[in-house]
């Protein structure tokens, strides 16, 4: 298909999506105010008897850290709609959906040190936490609060983590039935001197996405017995993206480029990403274009904010500088695709976050959203530089702002003709 009829195609779907969006009512803050009454029965010093679906860890206050375990009081038989996964997208959730779910999971939570060794934490509060981020299914629990839950939403925006729900303090926590973890789970638990990189990259060869791997990470059940810690949530997403993604990408250093220079597009939740695969070997940019009146450039009079960071061959050694969790989530959904055909590329992800993201579900849209943007047409187009022209014409930047932000737009990588 031509990149004209292909932009064409994706202009009429998108403004068909606009027009089902408008029609769904975003009543959060209502939902957020109903919220407390949901929780209104519960208070200090109650034994809470539900299932816990996940677990969370905080960095707030780091090097002593919350951690927690998280469940849908009263929606006990539903608890693994409550889970963050790539279901959701599958599912079609809104931004709507996304916050009642999450503020709708009870945070049940004591304060510990990271620097507690948990290899052998198989009692008390961490220990039920332990078991819960270890079971591939929801889990039986009951936990003594200390207070009652409150709802403290952050006053910042976060991409790489859901947002949370009501917090209450936790005296103790125990099971109510013994949860099934999987074999693959078991190895690298009882392989206390295998590296926390090789048990990830293991658990993602026998079929676990990265969601339940973090899960298993943050609770510090990964690595070698004396290096065993909690890790916060935020932070375990993104290690997790990151030691998978460069496994997948030592898989294809020698693969066999692509040889046309293709464009794929999907839209999700506000967020309009563009990828841009041509020949050459590995190179990667994901930059981001923050909307006046997005949730990162929340001023109506601001102009588009941009953010780019960029890898070449031999990839990165530092954590990225300005599009954080979500860079690594967008390199691990192109290289997925990538590994599924056996090449590599030199690839360009385009990320419009428009205003019509007024809340911040979580880099997991972004992961998702690139995944499934190889499921449908793609485009193709002469060269790289005529995609990037075509594309911007659907961006709310000029082609010169483009490349002075953009190394691959620019032309400032390695030339192409290096590798023929």
């Amino acid at each position: 298909m031509r990149l004209s009829e292909f932009i064409e195609i994706e202009r009429n779907e998108r403004a068909e999506r606009r027009r089902l969006a408008g029609e769904k009512s975003y009543e959060i803050l209502e939902r957020l105010d109903g919220v407390q009454n949901q929780f209104a029965e519960i208070s200090g010093g109650d034994a809470v008897g539900s299932v816990s679906p996940s677990i969370f860890v905080g960095r707030a206050g780091y090097p002593n850290v919350s951690t927690g375990l998280l469940s849908p009081v009263g929606n006990e038989s539903d608890a693994g709609q409550f889970v963050t996964d790539g279901a959701w997208y599958e599912e079609g959730v809104s931004i709507g959906d996304v916050f009642e779910r999450r503020t709708s999971l009870l945070n049940a939570n004591q304060t510990a040190p990271v620097e507690t060794n948990v290899h052998d934490t198989w009692e008390g509060f961490l220990g039920v936490q332990r078991e819960v981020a270890l079971a591939d299914r929801p889990v039986g629990i009951e936990v003594g609060l200390d207070g009652s839950p409150e709802l403290e939403l952050a006053d910042s925006v976060d991409d790489v983590s859901a947002p949370t729900g009501p917090r209450a303090r936790a005296n103790d926590a125990s099971l109510t039935e013994n949860p099934h973890v999987p074999r693959p789970v078991k190895k690298t638990l009882e392989d206390d001197d295998w590296r926390a990189t090789g048990a990830m990259n293991y658990l993602y060869n026998r079929g676990f996405d990265v969601y339940e791997i973090n899960t298993i990470l943050s609770a510090g059940a990964l690595g070698q017995s004396e290096n065993r810690r909690l890790v916060p949530t935020r932070w375990s997403i993104t290690a997790v993206d990151d030691t998978v993604g460069q496994y997948v990408r030592g898989k294809q250093r020698n693969a066999t480029s692509v040889d046309t220079v293709s464009v794929w597009h999907n839209e999700y939740l506000g967020n309009s990403f563009w990828i841009i695969l041509a020949p050459g070997q590995w190179e990667f940019e994901l930059v981001e274009f923050k909307a006046p009146g997005s949730v990162w450039n929340p001023d109506p009079a601001a102009g588009v904010w941009l953010a780019s960071d960029y890898e070449g061959h031999e990839g990165r050694t530092q954590y990225v500088e300005e599009t954080a969790g979500a860079y690594y989530a967008a390199r691990l959904a192109v290289l997925e695709y990538l590994d599924s055909i056996d090449r590599q590329a030199k690839a360009l992800v385009l990320r419009h976050v428009s205003d019509d993201y007024w809340g911040p579900v979580g880099v997991w849209q972004v992961r998702e959203a690139i995944r499934h943007a190889f499921d449908g047409d793609h485009a193709v187009s002469e060269t790289f530089d005529d995609a990037v022209a075509g594309i911007t014409e659907q961006l709310p930047v000029s082609l010169a702002d483009l490349r002075r932000k953009s190394t691959l737009a620019a032309g400032r990588q390695t030339g192409l003709d290096a590798f023929e």
